[in-house]
């Protein structure tokens, strides 16, 4: 029976999952995560797709895509064949690295989003790569740790060509303060800024879920 095509338009949102053939790594080494990853930011950055999150797990990769000017089957064929192919040759192994094709969850973004960046930024608490939620920042490979570290604070807070960046940010700082009663002055101390800067990104994350929720209702 053929495969079905995959349904994809620009501006489309995928949580696109990756696992290893028969439940076997992917990534055996910070070397290989490090390579996925440059594949991966020189691939979006070149089809425009943007990726508001992403973690890499030792047996399985968790991505959050949105569609740019090519489609995500073919960024996710040129990300997979690439990386198998390197990832065989160093390792002087034949055959699949990947289980079947990626799966694809075409989401809605308005009521999703925020759950679906939760979900995923949490992946390394769940497989025990970190102990607690307090060391995910120092995951290095998971987009929390950008998020909470790796990005200029003058890139994170600045308005225009770093919008979605800000409202990510803004999203996980209220939910850090209001769900899990992070303090404001450890947020400021791990992201690098001053506590009024963290109160005025959680009054944002504050704004937006409460006009995501009014959407919701109004849809």
């Amino acid at each position: 029976m053929p495969r079905k095509a995959r349904i994809d338009a620009p501006g489309a949102l995928h949580h696109v999952i990756v696992r290893g053939i028969e439940r076997g790594k992917i990534f055996r080494s910070d070397y290989d995560r490090k390579n996925f990853v440059h594949r991966i930011g020189e691939l979006i950055t070149e089809t425009q797709t943007d990726c508001f999150a992403w973690t890499l797990i030792p047996n399985h990769a968790h991505l959050l895509l949105r569609t740019g000017w090519v489609p995500i089957s073919v960024l996710m064929s040129r990300l997979l064949t690439g990386y198998a192919g390197w990832f065989n040759k160093k390792y002087r192994r034949h055959g699949q690295l990947f289980q079947n094709r990626y799966k694809s969850i075409l989401c809605q973004e308005d009521i999703y989003f925020l759950e679906l960046v939760r979900y995923i930024h949490l992946n390394p608490v769940r497989a025990g790569l970190v102990e607690e939620l307090d060391e995910l920042g120092g995951y290095a490979f998971c987009g929390h740790s950008v998020a909470m570290r790796k990005v200029k604070p003058e890139e994170v807070w600045a308005e225009g060509k770093y919008r979605r960046i800000v409202e990510a940010r803004s999203l996980l700082c209220y939910w850090a303060v209001r769900e899990l009663g992070v303090p404001m002055s450890s947020l400021a101390r791990k992201l690098k800024v001053s506590i009024p800067s963290v109160s005025d990104s959680v009054t944002r994350g504050r704004r937006i879920a409460e006009e995501k929720q009014l959407h919701l209702l109004e849809t």
